[in-house]
């Protein structure tokens, strides 16, 4: 199977790719600039992975992927929950990497979850050792050697993965369920003709291309049970082109704006038309986010003006800003002070209760 690339219908695409392309310029160029954009890109990542499970048919609470992801969720996780929390987990590993590290063969790779290169290894390869540490006690005169030192730790446990890497035995490639995925699925081929998109699409604008790649991907089908993934590479995409420098293209927000029937419509121009107004969608929508979270924040320091130096309320906003939810128990992780006093340093911004409960309490942004 292959993606055909001919007959682009460049003339009607024309305005919706302006439009999108303007939208997506502004909002970066606002989040760029922005003493909010961290904790912007932060919320978003949520919403974002909240969204592609929408899109995918499913339904999962915001406030579930918050505790979550903070470890507080008093309930077994579902499996739509988790499907989330690697959405979120990814989207925050494609900004923390290179911007040409998501489509590359090592990041596919891993985020596909086959690479040698993953999370699992970057914990082994740079955990603190006792050698790479300063002693209790010990005075430390030199900070270039205390670097040096750590640099060489790092590098001789580096050393020590490999050698064991090269030494160990090959384990056999476990066969997948024939129930579960179908043996005739070849994935890797799929993908191969993925990336032949890409390289045939150089040239386009960076929007054209990127809803192509998408168009191509929900065509191809490349992975069996990942689709989420398909609606990523494409912002990743944008990212490494730089059409988005400051943040990550919420793609999902703005395709669940879009009618069901324009997203899966059999006709190809139907369905890039209806992707390029859902980045301008999403661009609006991103657009009115930060500003009410820059007038909730100048409300909040307005609250906390005046404050001795050792206030919490500082750092209180910075979280709440970077998170749809703060619980009682996450201001209290994050503050380092007690439940009952992260109640109180709550109750002095006067944020918006979210639960109504009297048991388990959550607050957000007004």
């Amino acid at each position: 199977m292959r993606y055909e690339l001919s007959k682009l219908p460049l003339q009607s695409l024309l305005s919706p790719l302006t439009a999108a392309t303007s939208a997506l310029a502004r909002l970066d160029e606002r989040i760029g600039r922005s003493p909010l954009g961290a904790g912007w890109s932060a919320r978003t990542h949520f919403s974002e992975a909240c969204a592609s499970l929408w899109v995918d048919g499913e339904l999962i609470h915001l406030e579930d992927l918050v505790l979550y992801d903070a470890g507080m969720s008093a309930r077994a996780p579902t499996h739509e929950l988790t499907i989330a929390h690697d959405l979120l987990r990814t989207r925050r590993r494609i900004l923390s990497n290179p911007p040409q590290w998501a489509l590359s063969i090592e990041g596919l790779r891993s985020l596909r979850g086959r690479g040698g290169g993953d999370e699992r290894f970057d914990e082994l390869a740079f955990a603190p050792t006792p050698e790479s540490s300063p002693e209790e006690g010990e005075e430390d005169d030199d900070p270039l050697a205390v670097h040096l030192a750590a640099i060489d730790a790092v590098l001789a446990r580096s050393e020590l993965l490999l050698a064991e890497a090269r030494t160990a035995e090959p384990q056999p490639r476990r066969e997948r369920d024939p129930l579960v995925y179908e043996t005739d699925w070849d994935e890797d081929e799929r993908l191969e003709e993925w990336q032949a998109v890409v390289q045939e699409t150089e040239g386009l604008p960076p929007l054209l291309r990127a809803a192509l790649l998408l168009d191509a991907w929900n065509v191809l089908q490349v992975f069996q049970h990942a689709p989420w993934l398909g609606r990523q590479l494409p912002a990743a995409f944008l990212r490494q082109l730089g059409a988005t420098n400051a943040h990550l293209a919420t793609i999902n927000l703005g395709l669940k704006q879009i009618a069901r029937e324009r997203r899966a419509d059999r006709n190809r121009d139907t369905r890039l038309k209806a992707f390029l107004d859902a980045i301008t969608l999403a661009a609006e929508l991103g657009l009115k986010e930060h500003d009410r979270l820059l007038l909730a924040k100048q409300q909040m320091q307005h609250r906390a003006a005046g404050k001795r130096q050792s206030s919490k309320l500082p750092q209180l906003i910075d979280l709440v800003l970077s998170t749809p939810m703060v619980s009682a128990g996450m201001i209290a992780e994050a503050l380092r002070v007690t439940p009952q006093g992260a109640l109180k340093i709550a109750a002095e911004l006067s944020l918006r209760e979210l639960t109504g409960r009297g048991r388990f309490r959550a607050w957000g942004v007004i």
